[in-house]
């Protein structure tokens, strides 16, 4: 059928074939399954096209064709005369009682869905090959201001197997660094709108969160759509709840918990430890999944295996030792450290911010404000704080009229806006915020003008390649129908 590779005991596996099936047996479905869909397609739509039909179940006219004609020999539906080439087809009384009866647990009747089976098989041939540099990883992060070593750090992550697990304190960047971990992948994969399992139906696709790419691969099943790798994001509002099925009640079809969406990418949690889950909870219901890469899902009573091909990214600024016991931090083989910003990262952040809303800045203003920020904020140079001054100074310039240039004059206006005063404590501590004394202006060695300039590198991403269906790994190529 088509060629084989190697898994990883180095036995022989079959690539899945996933060409577009001509005949209804070519599902991997049961007959009574694909004829429940079709009538209730039928019934919905009314008198229409056999084309129609077929696309909006996503199979080849032939297979619908099939189906179709042994609901007609069961006097279920019938043939309303021609549209164009297409036979119009119209459903019976007995049909539409038919329908109504078979359609009392599930009403779904979008694209049909493929087999766990297969599903489970397409999903552990699509594991990542990545192939990443200092470079490569540079350019992916290029729109963030990142230190080399920490670049060093999470390049063998991302490379590796395995959760990763990023701390440290507040406004460092985790959320950002771990948003942007999926570009390390410049590859497509295959995504099922749905997966059938013990006849009930479970949606996966969701656009939302998969990006599908433009040009679908000619030939292959449309029950599968081709995506970028899923990046699947979640923070505070996580509960346990999501990571397990849930029954739409109005179309009686279950939505995939977010493990399942993020599968052959990747599933961010932020803000770890602040769910309504426990994080005991939560580690305790990942262990073996992140252990030998397979879940356990509960349907009608019954578990069932799918695969957990999916790198989790922990995020927190909470402490390590708080959130988790020593069994769960033995199976996060990466963590990795953010820390505050170097004088020099602070102002190329500050600089690129400027530049993107249009603030010119005064080299005396990033002097400022990077006094003020170890004075009087957070006690260091967090990457969040550039960003928040220049909105705040934006604003100040609109409200004002006056020239968008951030001076060390502005950077007081700002800080005096966004700091907090105390009230009704008396002050035994520093002045407030804003009216910290900040020594005289001293150009910065960093500095080489009294407007700073901004660095070299312009920050610009390039959009990320969509390979042609070779590089989808599976057999989607030839266009050709499989023998029905």
């Amino acid at each position: 059928m088509s060629d084989q590779h190697h898994d990883d005991t180095g036995h022989p596996d079959d690539i899945p074939d996933l060409r577009t099936p001509t005949s209804p047996e070519g599902l991997g479905l049961s007959r009574s399954l694909a004829e429940d869909l079709v009538i209730r397609r039928c019934v919905i739509d009314g008198r229409s096209p056999m084309t129609s039909i077929a696309d909006k179940l996503h199979v080849s006219i032939t297979v619908a064709e099939s189906l179709l004609n042994g609901l007609r020999d069961r006097k279920l539906i019938e043939y309303d005369g021609m549209d164009g080439r297409a036979y119009v087809v119209r459903p019976t009384e007995a049909g539409q009682q038919f329908s109504t009866q078979r359609s009392r647990e599930s009403n779904y009747c979008g694209p049909m869905p493929v087999p766990l089976a297969l599903y489970a098989d397409v999903v552990r041939h699509q594991r990542p090959e990545i192939h990443l540099d200092h470079n490569m990883l540079q350019r992916s992060f290029s729109d963030l201001v990142l230190s080399d070593g920490l670049l060093d750090q999470l390049g063998p992550a991302i490379h590796g197997d395995g959760a990763m697990f990023l701390y440290g304190p507040p406004g460092t960047g985790k959320s950002s660094v771990a948003e942007r971990i999926i570009r390390a992948y410049g590859d497509v994969v295959l995504v099922p709108h749905c997966v059938e399992v013990d006849g009930q139906i479970v949606s996966v696709y969701d656009p939302t969160l998969h990006d599908a790419i433009d040009d679908q691969p000619a030939g292959m099943d449309r029950r599968w759509i081709a995506c970028h790798r899923p990046a699947v994001i979640t923070g505070g509002e996580l509960h346990v709840g999501m990571l397990d099925l849930q029954l739409e009640r109005d179309s009686g079809v279950y939505l995939a918990p977010l493990q399942m969406k993020a599968n052959n990418g990747i599933l961010v949690i932020d803000d770890f430890g602040r769910q309504a889950m426990t994080p005991d909870a939560l580690l305790n219901r990942w262990i073996v999944p992140l252990d030998r890469s397979v879940d356990y899902l509960t349907l009608q009573g019954r578990k069932f295996e799918v695969p957990f091909e999916l790198k989790v990214v922990l995020s927190t600024n909470l402490d390590p030792a708080k959130l988790g016991d020593e069994a769960f931090f033995r199976r996060i083989h990466n963590k990795i450290y953010i820390g505050a910003c170097s004088d020099e990262q602070f102002d190329w952040i500050l600089s690129r911010v400027t530049r993107k809303l249009g603030i010119d800045l005064e080299a005396a203003a990033a002097v400022r404000l990077r006094q003020a920020a170890r004075s009087q904020g957070d006690g260091e140079l967090r990457a969040y704080l550039p960003g928040v001054v220049c909105k705040l100074a934006s604003a100040i310039c609109r409200y004002e009229n006056q020239a968008r240039v951030l001076t060390p004059e502005l950077i007081d206006r700002v800080l005096a806006l966004y700091f907090t005063e105390d009230l009704g404590v008396e002050r035994t501590g520093p002045p407030p915020h804003h009216s910290v004394e900040v020594p005289p202006y001293a150009p910065d060695p960093m500095l080489t003008s009294q407007v700073l300039v901004p660095p070299p590198y312009d920050g610009e991403l390039a959009e990320r390649p969509v390979p042609d269906a070779a590089a989808l790994g599976i057999e989607v190529l030839t266009g050709e129908a499989q023998p029905a």
